[in-house]
């Protein structure tokens, strides 16, 4: 067991992974198997069937516990098995969600699509006005689910006084931290219920695994999460569980590096000319940087950006970049550039992305661990080239 005084690095590297005690080996083995012998009727090892419960996927959740200081962590299959863990062990037919305006479209889209046709009144709500939210939580919910920063526009909800809000009101308060992780805020401690990860995301940050977790430091909210798990079978692969501890051992160096390196394209792109308007928390003209400053420790790997040409612009830098690579994903080792509107929140309805600020010219920008100038570069010259050809083709970029 660890020092109680040990450091977040060191847990990232040794929580819940002791040697192994039968062979002494460093790393964790990979439990590959989904059926545990038992001693005798009723008397077992703790491990009894894989969707249950598997000892590579209970270290994993161990470690993601200790990051978060919690006593418990449940690890799912992706990062919307989580959410969907999280609303059928808490929400019920004839009761209320409460849900940030900008959130990931997948949540969207289960909120809207199997969700609400089970009797659950779902409203989403801008998670960065305090007085709004406190407005909505007029009403009687059982759940506020918020992302911040959201994914893409980088919005923020003040989490301590988001906490405050939903306990008055009865409900419990779920943060989606996938975008910053435990390495750079940790909404348990701003008062969150729950904290919310694709583990897909920076957690394991190698394009290599999808995953997702949900940290508690509610014990019977931690029983309930795991009955769902087991019960709908969501639970997590051991070998993505075994990838995904790999991963950690790297995420303070990573966070920090990405978050540094965003933060150095950011202020690229705010200086240049062909932008309208460029979001990060480390920028000094970010609207909620003194929030950023409070709740977090550093920026993250996400830019939010529109160009001056609007659609027409994001569109011709997006296909013209070489170095950043066109998908889906966000916090991983490499530069991947978004088209929000059409890609990971196409199945948003419309009218509800453009009020969460979901712009169809949106770029969003998840910067890798590559030197930050080569990333200047690739966009600078992908930029020109863009103007270049709307130029010729007699579009107005500006």
């Amino acid at each position: 067991m660890l020092f109680e005084t040990t450091s977040f690095r060191t847990q990232c590297v040794h929580a819940g992974t002791p040697p192994d005690p039968t062979t002494g080996s460093i790393l964790t083995p990979i439990h590959q198997t989904t059926t545990f012998v038992q001693e005798a009727v009723g008397k077992d090892r703790g491990f009894t069937y894989s969707r249950a419960a598997n000892p590579t996927v209970a270290a994993l959740e161990a470690r993601l516990a200790a990051l978060e200081d919690a006593p418990h962590a449940v690890a799912t299959r992706t990062g919307m098995a989580a959410v969907t863990t999280l609303v059928l062990a808490t929400v019920s037919a004839g009761e209320r969600i409460v849900c940030g305006r900008t959130v990931y479209g997948g949540t969207v889209r289960f909120l809207h699509e199997l969700i609400a046709p089970f009797g659950v009144q779902v409203d989403f709500v801008d998670a960065g006005d305090n007085a709004a939210l406190a407005e909505a939580l007029v009403e009687p919910a059982r759940l506020v689910l918020v992302e911040s920063p959201a994914n893409p526009t980088l919005e923020l909800c003040d989490l301590r006084r988001g906490a405050e809000l939903a306990h008055a009101a009865g409900a419990l308060f779920a943060v989606d931290n996938t975008v910053l992780t435990p390495a750079l805020q940790r909404p348990l401690d701003l008062g969150a219920d729950v904290s919310v990860l694709s583990t897909t995301k920076l957690i394991e940050g190698h394009d290599a695994t999808l995953g997702g977790a949900l940290v508690t430091r509610d014990e019977d909210l931690d029983r309930r999460l795991r009955r769902v798990v087991k019960t709908i079978g969501c639970s997590q692969a051991p070998f993505d569980a075994w990838l995904t501890l790999r991963g950690i051992t790297t995420l303070p160096l990573r966070a920090k590096q990405q978050s540094d390196n965003a933060r150095t394209v950011a202020r690229f792109l705010e200086g240049h000319p062909a932008v309208a308007r460029v979001a990060h928390p480390d920028l000094e003209s970010f609207p909620q940087r003194t929030l950023a400053v409070q709740q977090q420790s550093a920026g993250g790997p996400l830019i939010a950006f529109e160009l001056e040409g609007g659609l027409g612009a994001g569109t011709e830098l997006m296909n013209r970049v070489r170095l950043c690579s066109l998908a889906e994903n966000l916090g991983a080792a490499e530069t991947l550039i978004t088209h929000p509107a059409s890609m990971t929140h196409a199945d948003v309805p419309p009218a509800q992305r453009e009020a969460a600020g979901i712009t169809n010219g949106l770029v969003r920008l998840s910067v890798g661990l590559e030197d930050p100038q080569d990333v200047i570069r690739d966009l600078r010259e992908a930029l020109t080239v863009a103007e270049a050809a709307l130029t010729s083709s007699g579009e107005v970029t500006r």
